[in-house]
């Protein structure tokens, strides 16, 4: 079974019937709760999720995001680096080779990020961290719906739900139909 995560009904909201789509509410803990407690009950062979972004480096555009990091992890007085976990020494989670998504709980309006990455959210890290300590096959897509600068709130409220067929079409390849 695939377990298929997003933020906010708002991103896919003709997906809300379908048994194998949850919707996480926005920001780490609320995706990391989430998918705890999804995995938990459903025991999936691998989670997928969706939703929008900022574009850093990428316009807008449906993008598998395979690199995450949490940007607003800032422990230096405790001698780590920005991302890096007190007590833990990886900093990203993921395959190195493809797109970074940078994930905290800000919205994110101004591009000039302390960590290079391509794609700013405010969830998958949280869900990658999940699916990482439960062993789960993680994969993501992010719909961009805006530069991460200062129009980036207009620009998200009027292309919220644009991915939703980006979304469906990438399903569809994964061999998974609604």
């Amino acid at each position: 079974m695939n377990l298929i995560l997003i933020a906010l009904k708002d991103e896919a909201p003709s997906l809300s019937h379908h048994t194998e789509v949850h919707y996480t509410g926005v920001g780490k803990i609320n995706a990391a709760i989430a998918a705890t407690e999804l995995i938990t009950q459903y025991r999936p062979t691998r989670v997928i999720n969706f939703g929008t972004a900022g574009g850093i480096t990428v316009g807008t555009g449906l993008y598998q995001c395979t690199k995450f990091v949490q940007r607003d992890m800032t422990c230096e007085a405790l001698g780590c680096v920005p991302g890096q976990t007190p007590f833990e020494s990886d900093i990203y989670l993921g395959d190195a080779q493809g797109l970074t998504c940078s994930t905290g709980d800000n919205f994110v309006m101004n591009p000039a990020l302390t960590i290079p990455a391509d794609v700013v959210d405010m969830e998958a890290y949280a869900i990658a961290k999940v699916c990482k300590r439960y062993n789960i096959p993680f994969l993501c897509w992010k719909y961009v719906t805006d530069s991460a600068d200062t129009s980036a709130h207009a620009d998200w409220n009027s292309m919220v739900s644009t991915g939703e067929p980006y979304y469906l079409a990438q399903l569809e390849l994964l061999g998974i139909r609604f």
